[in-house]
């Protein structure tokens, strides 16, 4: 293995080994602790922008295969992980971890501390750094990182989206047959793809509504135009990277939807936007909410659902003046759900597609249909 640097914004500088993409990469660093899934999380287009720092200290064991795929390719700017597994041992497996990064251009760095960087993240937030299989001087590290722009100063979201509208046709994942489900259905919705899951697709097609995929830049006007002629019967906003507030245009043809009436869901990044669409400004937290064991409460029901998360972002509390909080965190008390009291219109901050799990928040998208 190569060697590699590393150069954080609060002065950190290491040394550690590197698989996958060589290079020179600058990104946020942030922490996720999912015990499976390493392949989704690097197919995951709302990491685009970010290092993200593995807890679970085993990574590349099971290889990678092209039906775990979240997305057409990677979208994160490196992952590091404690300990890298170069030779998989799993029957679906078609690549080593270490191929799919080179192919994408994404860093692996392994044999480092990630126990110490995930305490550094926990206690002083999430921050810029720089990891480069090139250069090993501090100092020149540490002007390429201050020269470089921050993830809250791009748009990210042109990177990720589709460029064309296409139709998603298949359903869940059925892991006797190893292939996915084929659906009836019965609606028909548009996505707005910001940086969408594909594992988001296969639930909403397989709650029994035809979804196609449109661009982020696609016009309101069109997509009002579809639903006034009863062509489509509502709208999601997808999950997607960076700052939403970065997110000018796509807030205004938000708002134009809302102005519409037409039903909306929104995921993740969505959630946010139709908060930000009515006038409420996202706040950022300190280190996010990263993995796939979050316990939310669902405050319709009473019951407690463990959730997988990925967000830096969060809605204010005082949005509860126009809508009715459905879903609460309990690791820190944040708004994970809302529906809003004059329109139909839902949203959830974390992920009830959650793919390869857990999935007790599946039901969401069923309760979508129903609104539509």
């Amino acid at each position: 293995m190569r060697k590699v640097w590393l150069y954080f914004e609060n002065g950190l500088y290491m040394e550690a080994k590197s698989f996958g993409a060589e290079g020179t990469s600058v990104g946020e660093i942030v922490f996720n602790t999912s015990m499976t899934g390493y392949q989704e999380i690097v197919s995951d287009p709302s990491y685009a922008g970010q290092f993200v720092t593995f807890t679970m200290p085993e990574i590349g064991n099971v290889g990678c295969n092209s039906q775990d795929m979240e997305s057409r390719g990677a979208f994160c700017k490196g992952i590091i992980v404690r300990s890298y597994q170069s030779r998989p041992s799993n029957f679906r497996s078609q690549e080593p971890l270490d191929a799919l990064l080179k192919r994408f251009g994404v860093m692996g760095i392994c044999d480092i501390d990630t126990r110490y960087l995930t305490r550094m993240i926990r206690s002083e937030g999430a921050m810029q750094m720089i990891a480069s299989s090139e250069i090993s001087d501090k100092e020149e590290l540490r002007q390429i990182l201050a020269d470089s722009p921050r993830i809250e100063e791009i748009n990210y979201i042109e990177e990720v989206s589709t460029s064309e509208a296409y139709i998603h046709r298949h359903g869940r994942y059925d892991a006797r047959s190893f292939e996915y489900e084929k659906v009836e259905t019965d609606k028909k919705i548009v996505a707005y793809d910001f940086g969408i899951k594909r594992n988001i697709l296969n639930e909403l097609t397989h709650a029994g509504m035809e979804v196609e995929v449109i661009p982020n830049d696609t016009p309101a006007e069109d997509v009002i135009r579809r639903y006034e002629e009863g062509e489509i019967s509502g709208v999601f906003l997808s999950n997607g990277p960076g700052d939403p507030l970065v997110l000018k245009e796509e807030k205004e043809r938000t708002v134009k939807l809302l102005e519409a009436r037409i039903p909306i869901f929104g995921i993740c990044l969505g959630h946010q936007m139709l908060s930000i669409a009515h006038g409420y400004d996202t706040y950022k937290l300190k280190f996010g909410h990263h993995g796939g064991n979050h316990p939310v409460k669902n405050a319709l029901t009473g019951r407690v659902e463990i959730t997988a998360q990925n967000h830096n972002y969060n809605v204010p509390e005082h949005i509860t003046e126009i809508a009715e909080i459905t879903h609460t965190n309990l690791f820190d008390g944040t708004i994970e759900g809302l529906r809003y009291k004059d329109r139909p219109v839902m949203s959830v901050q974390h992920h009830p597609e959650a793919s390869p799990g857990p999935h007790e928040s599946s039901y969401i998208f069923e309760e979508f249909r129903k609104m539509l």
